[in-house]
């Protein structure tokens, strides 16, 4: 016999007991969610730690104020009072030998002192949805202040200097400096860690993995590696971050992707880890973080808390490594310049916006007259005449659009090529009563603008300039052969190579 249906109060108080699977299910929720954002976990639970540890981790931190130095400084984001701001912090790797016990990785700069051979940005949006991590080559050749001591020397009236001098001659504020008169980037802290610290911290996290697709044999770091995956502690780790001239070309590019890679396991090392049920291991972290810290005064053990506490739910797949864009120096080819597509890089961050080129980069927000689908399209594609003419200068670019919009019906009259730079983005001109046909063809190019031009006759024109979006699927395109590859691109900036810190280290 079946069983009879509970009573209404009986299927209420069963649903409030828990069963097994979903305790399991909750529990791995709530893992799942203390994982996300590496510096979230870590020192958000320095506000459960005792008063005593709290203390010491604070007075571990070394203090230095550079603000007499800076001079004149970008501005800060224009937000409303209270709302949450992005935040840019500058981390620097100081190569000083100071305190690790051994000479195999060399010793001290034959200038003496240190040079910041690591050089990141690290730029957390305003919703803190995000992180971007954005490594300077050491290598790069910029102009810089003269003196950088001096309040009124500044970037614009500076010299040319290769970057990780920048810190030789004048400590973190120097390299401060040079970033903020660079790029127009206002940094809010900034923070110094020597490799005493890293050694320490990857001890303190009980060894981080890598992958390496080559063998290793640096007889300047004495460090060997067979292919494959690894768990390095702290010594071998340093010894394969720093390792440049034995692997590939020899470049510091090379280097910058294996540090990011090594950073992207470390972000999956602490967030896969049960860290936070271990408060012996969580504390040598801490401990050994903030040892070999050196940061402005502002960027208290209470401010890193509230910033962890902002980035609670940020994953690691939202965080994102990138390198400024290089290429050879003229002068000298074992140094770089930057390109100037860098310029779209840093306006992105000051910005408040996702990478050039990334699918949710919207560019600037500056209003224009686009056109939109807010209705149905009533003029199907095989009813519609287009002339394509190029703008942008780019090679195949009209062609190719051609062929993404006759596979979904349109009747294309033919390509010309127009005068190169005269258009920004797609503009589309028709004849009068063309405007909904004109619809469904400005449906297929993102941030089309259309114009009315008696010209155009029944034909609707195209003009694709720099910045042209390639061509998608409309609504109502006829046939369902799929688009052909877009390899050619009018975009007026440089597609960004980024590294997602969630995705497999062996990438």
């Amino acid at each position: 016999m079946a069983p009879e249906p509970l009573g209404a109060s009986e299927t209420a108080a069963a649903s409030t007991v828990p069963t097994r699977t979903a305790l399991r299910a909750a529990r791995r929720k709530h893992r799942r969610h203390l994982a996300y954002g590496v510096v979230a976990t870590l020192l958000v639970a320095v506000m459960v730690l005792t008063g005593a540890a709290y203390l010491k981790l604070n007075g571990n931190i070394t203090r230095v104020d550079v603000s007499r130095i800076l001079g004149r400084r970008p501005s800060t984001s224009s937000v409303a009072p209270g709302a949450s701001t992005p935040l840019n912090i500058l981390v620097m790797g100081s190569d000083t030998r100071q305190g690790i016990g051994t000479t195999e990785y060399g010793k001290d700069t034959i200038e003496g002192g240190a040079h910041s051979d690591t050089n990141l940005v690290v730029h957390l949006s305003a919703d803190r949805s995000r992180a971007l991590v954005v490594s300077i080559p050491r290598d790069s050749m910029t102009m810089a202040p003269k003196k950088c001591d001096d309040p009124n020397s500044t970037v614009a009236n500076g010299e040319l200097r290769q970057w990780n001098y920048n810190y030789n001659l004048g400590g973190p504020g120097c390299v401060m400096k040079t970033v903020e008169g660079l790029t127009g980037i206002y940094l809010d802290h900034f923070i110094v860690v020597d490799f005493r610290g890293f050694q320490s911290m990857v001890d303190a996290l009980g060894g981080v993995e890598v992958c390496t697709a080559t063998a290793i044999d640096d007889a300047d770091s004495k460090f060997t590696l067979s292919p494959g995956r690894h768990v390095l502690d702290g010594k071998q780790a340093l010894g394969y971050v720093r390792v440049r001239k034995t692997l590939g070309d020899g470049s510091d590019l090379n280097r910058i992707k294996r540090q990011q890679a090594f950073l992207s396991s470390v972000a999956q090392k602490a967030t896969s880890t049960r860290l936070l049920l271990r408060p012996d291991r969580l504390f040598a972290f801490l401990d050994a973080a903030t040892s070999s810290m050196t940061s402005d005064p502002g960027l208290s053990l209470t401010t890193m808390t509230s910033i962890a506490h902002s980035l609670r739910n940020l994953g690691i797949k939202n965080i994102e490594f990138v390198t400024v864009p290089v290429e050879v120096y003229p002068a000298d080819p074992n140094r770089v310049q930057w390109k100037d597509s860098a310029k779209a890089l840093w306006a992105a961050i000051r910005d408040d916006r996702p990478l050039p080129g990334t699918p949710t980069d919207s560019g600037p927000s500056t209003p224009t007259s686009t056109a939109t689908v807010d209705s149905p399209l009533t003029v199907r594609p095989d009813k519609i005449t287009v002339a394509i003419s190029n703008d942008s200068g780019v090679t195949g670019l009209a062609v190719q659009a051609g062929e993404a919009l006759r596979v979904q019906g349109f009747v294309i009259d033919g390509y010309r090529n127009g005068q190169a730079g005269a258009t920004k983005g797609t503009l589309g001109l028709c004849g009068k009563g063309r405007s909904e046909a004109a619809r469904t063809v400005a449906a297929a190019f993102p941030g089309a603008i259309l114009k009315q031009d008696s010209s155009a006759g029944a034909v609707i024109v195209v003009h694709l300039g720099v910045g042209a979006a390639n061509p998608v699927e409309v609504p109502n395109r006829l046939g369902d052969a799929a688009l052909p590859p877009m390899t050619v691109t009018a975009s007026d900036s440089e597609t960004l190579q980024t590294r997602n810190a969630g995705q497999d280290i062996c990438n």
